[in-house]
């Protein structure tokens, strides 16, 4: 089954046909680095984060570009205020992002350009625009003429002649041609950040940024542009009128994608109503995971309300997936080994047909505009059956009934791995730490992480047995505070890492 996707150019679903069979290239937004991120920045970046997944998942191998703004008018207003440098802030809030970003379990781009780096492809770029007509020079500032492009608002949908009539002109409006003419290059005011030009020295206009940087590494005509729904207009609208004069009418990307709303408690987040939750404190209370619970919970499209109580059924939802996920590790790590070619039991057999389906069931959902919401449904579906076979069959930890386990295991660890879930905790557990040997030779293996743990569990179970449940008690919680969950079971114990 094709994939189809939402192209906000289009406004329909249509199959997803890669300029370059087998491979997807795609450019988000990235943030202008003047702050700390907020939810709803996240939100978009969880989203495409999934969308990237997934296409990697269903088989393509993807590019990733994702800029960074670090030159603006916000960036300068923050630097007035702190009493620094416009590239001291820029910095600061960069490695924040990425810091956020990792936090949260993202993968970091392919490609992470930054304005400040491109701004001679930028001059190139505005310097075409002027020789074919579609700009123009005003006191040092470089203009786009969007009268010159006959499809501007074809993205937004926004007529031009409509909006004149209402439009309040700005104080910039008495050097432009038309209000809605923006600018592809900014005469520097004193004390401002600036690089010489043919116009003079001054500094390139937001929107001129993404197209620039978005063909410098995907050429016109890549595959995805995405970004949240507030970039439509002017942002986008402004980037295809650009893009698609520079390239003398040639299409600038196949398929528009964007990023639902995030309401705080079913309000619009916004300054004014001072509710802007930033990301770095969420995270501080609540795991990455349940963020993104959250957030998949709700089409990728659709406005999403965030708050307390919306987070708890989140991380409720992601307990019975983990209990799921530590209940089968710690049954296949008792299982006898598994062996090929054994008869499995009816009821192994319907548990295999069962996973299977669901399997193509949950491509099925996402192959439809990435629907993570039906596939977490799908997902959950899969924890039920797996915690039905868990409670009745009789013949788990048999060498047939290990390969079983394995293929629950795989399946569930590739769906949730699909939607970008327990990525950061698999990575970490996946990469064993080693200790020296006491007494080794130098570079000699040490014990595992994983045999060391086992060894204080074992201590534990022998101060259990003779009822010195004081000293157990302080390993078990000592255990806890290092991310090791312990849970006492009928024949012994069980335990996994947690983030």
């Amino acid at each position: 089954m094709s994939i189809k996707a939402y192209n906000t150019l289009t406004r329909k679903k249509e199959e997803l046909v890669p300029r370059e069979e087998g491979k997807v290239s795609m450019y988000v937004c990235g943030p202008t680095v003047y702050n700390y991120i907020h939810i709803g920045n996240a939100r978009t970046f969880i989203n495409f984060d999934m969308i990237r997944r997934y296409l990697r998942f269903a088989g393509f191998e993807v590019t990733y570009v994702q800029n960074i703004t670090d030159v603006d008018d916000k960036i300068i207003g923050k630097a007035s205020e702190e009493g620094v440098s416009t590239g001291a802030v820029a910095e600061k809030y960069r490695v924040a992002f990425e810091e956020d970003m990792a936090a949260l379990g993202i993968e970091p781009p392919d490609i992470a350009p930054r304005a400040t780096e491109c701004i001679p492809d930028m001059l190139e770029f505005i310097e075409a625009l002027l020789e074919k007509g579609y700009a123009y020079e005003s006191d040092g500032d470089v203009y786009f003429e969007v009268e010159k492009f006959a499809d501007y608002g074809k993205l937004s949908r926004r007529n031009l002649e409509e909006q004149r009539m209402t439009v309040q002109c700005e104080v910039e409006a008495a050097r432009k041609r038309d209000p809605f003419d923006f600018a592809l290059w900014k005469a520097s005011k004193p004390g401002e950040p600036s690089w010489e030009s043919p116009w003079g020295p001054g500094r390139p206009g937001w929107h001129i940024e993404c197209s620039t940087m978005s063909i410098k590494y995907l050429g016109t005509g890549f595959d995805i542009h995405g970004g949240g729904q507030d970039l439509i207009f002017p942002h986008h609208e402004n980037e295809i009128a650009q893009s698609e004069a520079y390239a003398d009418g040639a299409l600038f990307v196949r398929y528009w994608l964007h990023s639902g709303m995030l309401n705080i408690d079913r309000e619009k987040m916004s300054k004014s109503l001072g509710n802007i939750e930033l990301l770095r404190d969420i995270l501080s209370e609540h795991d990455a995971d349940t963020v993104r619970m959250l957030m998949l919970g709700t089409h990728y499209r659709s406005p999403l309300s965030f708050g307390d109580n919306s987070l708890a059924e989140a991380h409720a939802s992601l307990s019975r997936i983990r209990n799921c996920a530590f209940n089968l590790e710690d049954l296949i790590r008792k299982a006898e080994g598994e062996k090929a070619g054994l008869h499995h039991s009816d009821r192994q057999t319907m548990l295999v047909h069962f996973l299977n389906e669901a399997e193509d069931e949950f491509r099925k959902h996402m192959d439809d505009d990435f629907n993570s919401a039906a596939a977490l449904g799908v997902v959950f579906g899969v924890v039920r059956e797996i915690n039905s076979y868990l409670d009745e069959a009789g013949d788990i930890k048999t060498p047939a009934g290990k390969l079983v386990l394995l293929e629950a295991r795989r399946v569930l660890d590739g769906l949730c791995g699909a939607l970008g879930l327990f990525q950061g905790a698999a990575e970490a557990e996946s990469s064993v730490e080693r200790v020296p040997a006491a007494g080794g030779p130098a570079g000699a293996q040490g014990p595992s992480r994983e045999q060391l743990i086992e060894l204080l569990l074992r201590v534990r179970e022998t101060a259990r047995e003779g009822r010195n449940f004081e000293f157990a008690d302080r390993i078990r919680d000592g255990l806890a505070e290092l991310g090791v969950r312990v849970e006492d079971v009928q024949d012994g114990f069980r335990w996994r890492l947690e983030r």
